[in-house]
């Protein structure tokens, strides 16, 4: 295996350990919220209107939270995305370059001895 397979190779297990990460921190969140929820409910001495109303309440904020965390999420890997498709491009084109190189130099070296 080649430096650049192993590099490769361990980049991949470093995106999927933050995969993982992000899902169980995720989950980690939602089940959080949903059990703080559910405290508040249980131990709430209010009317079945007014703990109704905050269930309610606490439903919205927690999406809230989940969406602006989701987001985040997205536009951090879409900066990655961006950064490893900036980076493919620029070597494609340095290889472009140096196989029109290469070109130029067989074409070169075939006319030179063709002239001879």
């Amino acid at each position: 295996m080649n430096k650049r397979e192993i590099n490769r190779s361990i980049n991949i297990k470093n995106e999927d350990a933050m995969k993982k990460g992000t899902r169980n921190a995720l989950l980690g969140f939602v089940a959080g919220a949903a059990a703080g929820a559910l405290t508040g409910i249980l131990l709430a001495p209010d009317k079945g209107s007014k703990t109704r109303k905050e269930i309610s309440k606490k439903v919205k904020n927690v999406s809230k939270d989940i969406t602006d965390t989701l987001s985040e999420k997205v536009d951090h890997l879409k900066e990655q995305v961006n950064e490893v498709v900036n980076e493919m491009r620029g070597k494609a084109k340095d290889a472009e370059e140096k196989v029109k190189e290469k070109v130029k130099e067989k074409t070169a070296a075939e006319s030179a001895k063709a002239t001879n």
